[in-house]
């Protein structure tokens, strides 16, 4: 489903108040691909106040909304006869990003999902719903091209290695454990289907919980939630002689903002749900 790539994307930002979503109000603002539409916010403080104001930045004429639904609602009756689909960007919280996402392919807009804490049961259901919408949809764990570098490199050298765990590092106002983003690596590890981290010995634990989280496959995952931190991911292999360490992080979340862009841009393309920026960028 091939839509004009020269015309400007309308885009809505819901959690535009967030560290997150200022960040995506200020790269859209400044994008030559698309152009902001509607600033959402849960803030009733901020409700109707001018967004550039508001975070200092370039100059718009979008107001803060706390009704989700309708500007919804009135950008898809807005561009209804365009060829180009408006594009909602989500960074909000996993206690509402299911019913966002789903509202959105409702109203024939496309989702870009940066907020985690989607189940897989949830995200299947979203999958479904937007093929028979016929609506392109994006649930992206982590927007980083360095960190889809790394999940790229582990699922290629899990083929090497029985004995793998992962770490993951968060500030202490992320919600949800473990991070979308360490679970989407797990996952690609996991593609080379094999049982991992058998024991040798008998364990126990004496603190419960000290050897971190079990997935099915094996492989341990451990939270760090700390102020401090922004967000990391280190994924340690081991074999006899040797481990092999790839590690991320993320210092500045601009590090983000080219991969929103992309997915943006890009999920037009598409009518149905993707999962993984690595979907859209190779």
């Amino acid at each position: 489903m091939t839509k004009n790539s020269k015309k400007s994307i309308p885009v809505l930002v819901s959690g535009a108040l967030g560290r997150m979503g200022s960040e995506v109000v200020n790269s859209v603002l400044n994008s030559p691909d698309c152009h902001l539409v509607s600033a959402i916010d849960t803030n009733k403080k901020n409700n109707g106040e001018n967004i550039s104001k508001l975070l200092n930045l370039k100059t718009s004429d979008i107001f803060v909304s706390n009704d989700l639904e309708g500007s919804l609602c009135s950008i898809s009756q807005e561009y209804r006869n365009d060829n180009i689909k408006p594009v909602l960007v989500d960074f909000t919280h996993p206690d509402s990003v299911f019913e966002n996402t789903r509202s959105a392919i409702a109203y024939g807009i496309s989702p870009v999902i940066g907020t985690t804490g989607l189940s897989p049961s949830q995200i299947s259901e979203l999958s479904i719903f937007a093929q028979k919408a016929n609506v392109g949809c994006a649930i992206i764990p982590n927007f980083s091209v360095g960190m889809v570098l790394l999940q790229q490199a582990a699922s290629v050298a899990a083929k090497f290695y029985d004995n793998i765990e992962l770490i993951e590092m968060h500030h202490n106002q992320k919600a949800d454990s473990p991070s979308g983003t360490c679970i989407k690596t797990a996952e690609m590890i996991e593609e080379y289907p094999k049982k991992y981290n058998q024991s040798l010995v008998e364990e126990s634990e004496s603190l419960k919980g000290v050897r971190g989280g079990l997935r099915n496959s094996g492989l341990n995952i451990h939270s760090i939630r700390l102020p401090g931190l922004l967000a990391h991911q280190v994924v340690i292999m081991g074999s006899p002689g040797e481990t092999y360490t790839i590690r991320h992080d993320t210092i500045d979340r601009k590090a983000y903002m080219p991969g929103v862009l992309q997915a943006i841009q890009k999920i037009g393309k598409f009518d149905s749900l993707v999962y993984g920026l690595e979907k859209l960028i190779f």
